[in-house]
């Protein structure tokens, strides 16, 4: 086959999938689908080590008015949970989905939010839950690769993505959230 009929053929096979299509190969429940969100928004960037991140979060947690929504892998960062447990005092629905590394004491991070009173669920249904994404009042939403930890601040070459003002875009984030949530066991009765 010539790199002509190679492509062509290639071609054909494309058009008969769509590029949305949602594929669950990890014998769990399918993750919501795929979609394309258009994004017309203020979007807020920062990196590590050393730079403005952890302040652009807690810069974020603090404007909340209404709900945060968390997901978190390594959840250690004393500024963060502090500022959780800040907006939760203020009224503010905090709720946290946590991998499980973080169900390992009193001392944790889950088991600081949980004695602030904030619901905190354990994702063990998978090898990692490795997200990192906050929801803020169901229209902007922070992710990246930066953990919630003071070593993605100081030590990683991280970076996050605030995109403020989009509740499509929420929205997607959300139904993720709320998928992941049915698969985690609550870290308190």
């Amino acid at each position: 086959m010539t790199k002509f009929q190679r492509t062509i053929a290639f071609a054909i096979l494309a058009l008969h999938f769509h590029p949305a299509a949602a594929y669950d190969f990890s014998g769990h429940e399918s993750a919501p689908r795929a979609q394309e969100i258009v994004i017309q928004s203020k979007v807020v960037v920062a990196f590590s080590p050393n730079g403005q991140a952890t302040n652009v979060i807690v810069d974020a947690i603090h404007h909340a008015r209404s709900q945060i929504l968390v997901q978190a892998y390594s959840f250690t960062s004393k500024p963060i949970l502090s500022a959780l447990a800040r907006a939760k005092e203020r009224g503010v629905d905090v709720e946290v989905i946590a991998d499980k590394s973080n169900d390992n004491g009193k001392y944790s991070g889950a088991a600081y939010m949980d004695h602030h009173g904030v619901p905190v669920w354990i994702d063990d249904s998978v090898h990692i839950a490795h997200n990192k994404v906050m929801i803020f009042d169901r229209k902007s939403v922070l992710t990246g690769s930066f953990n919630f930890s003071a070593a993605a601040q100081k030590d990683n070459a991280e970076n996050i993505l605030l995109v403020e003002n989009s509740p499509e875009l929420a929205a997607a984030y959300i139904r993720d959230w709320e998928w992941r949530q049915s698969l985690s066991r609550k870290l308190s009765p």
